[in-house]
């Protein structure tokens, strides 16, 4: 996969399809790198008309990575006694980065989870950029809202496993916990991402110094109230990692913007929805019926 300089780091990214269409550019959350976008999904919104642009975010992946900075405790950040190495603004400029690197001026952007805060934090910092918003299973950053229940919790502040058969297992234990109780999981698959990802780059203390990011991070909904772009907010009414009020609070604070709730979806895209997905990005981004 290419990758590109930009906002002062080194992002890894994959293009698929022709330049000459609408780009989307997919923001990945938590820990997750670019291949955390399905194949099958990513064909699906090909098939649909767009350029499907997917990367790792910084710290994760074959972007460049933080180690430098250490990983500090986010209680110690939460009281101020210590310092996130880098905020969820820094991530959007990143993105922001990687469209002015492609040459793409504007793009149809889709985030899930902190991706979906990124995503936010693009369309706020950098409204000239977002042709489309669509933040799926996130939240505003206000901490009254969208908060983990208990057993996700405990899912996030477990140490991280040390070799690649404790990454799967620690996968397949984590959908168990935050998965969708509508849908029945694929294990096998489950199992084959997480050693794909394991294999590919794995690095978790980026994805802890991710999470002090989010943790660090201000509320966004003021400038949220402020947003001129269309906005679609999509939310699994079974989420426990991100409860759904994280979604309904995005769509209320973004004028306009329009809430679709997926009843017996937790935090996860179940593979079974991925087409109805694909149609409601292209009716959502202006493509539906090319």
């Amino acid at each position: 996969m290419p990758s590109t300089s930009a906002n002062g780091i080194t992002i890894e990214y994959e293009s698929i399809g022709e330049e000459s269409r609408p780009p989307l550019l997919l923001v990945a959350g938590l820990g997750a790198q670019l291949i955390s976008w399905d194949d099958e999904l990513v064909g699906l919104l090909v098939d649909r008309g767009f350029r499907v642009i997917r990367y790792d975010n910084r710290d994760v992946g074959r972007s460049t990575w933080f180690d430098g900075l250490g990983v500090p405790n986010a209680l110690d950040v939460l009281s101020g006694t210590a310092t996130a190495p880098y905020l969820i603004a820094d991530m959007a400029d990143d993105a922001a980065g990687l469209l002015d690197a492609l040459g793409i001026e504007r793009a149809h952007v889709v985030g899930v989870s902190m991706g979906g805060m990124i995503a936010q934090s693009l369309a706020i910092w950098h409204p000239d950029a977002v042709a489309t918003l669509t933040s799926i299973m996130s939240t505003t950053g206000d901490p009254a809202v969208g908060a983990a229940h208990d057993d996700a919790v405990q899912l996030l502040l477990a140490d991280p496993p040390t070799d690649r058969d404790g990454a799967i297992a620690a996968a397949l234990a984590g959908w168990r916990v935050v998965g969708s109780p509508g849908y029945p999981a694929d294990e096998a698959r489950i199992a084959a991402n997480a050693a794909a990802a394991y294999d590919r780059a794995w690095h978790p203390d980026g994805t802890a110094r991710q999470l002090v990011a989010v943790l660090a991070s201000p509320d966004r909904t003021p400038d949220l109230r402020r947003l001129a772009v269309p906005t679609l907010v999509v939310h699994g009414d079974a989420d426990p990692l991100i409860d759904p009020s994280g979604g309904e609070a995005t769509a209320q604070a973004i004028p306009g913007a329009e809430l679709w709730m997926l009843p017996g979806v937790g935090h996860d895209l179940p593979p079974q929805l991925f087409s109805a997905l694909a149609d409601r990005l292209a009716e959502h981004c202006g493509l539906a019926g090319r």
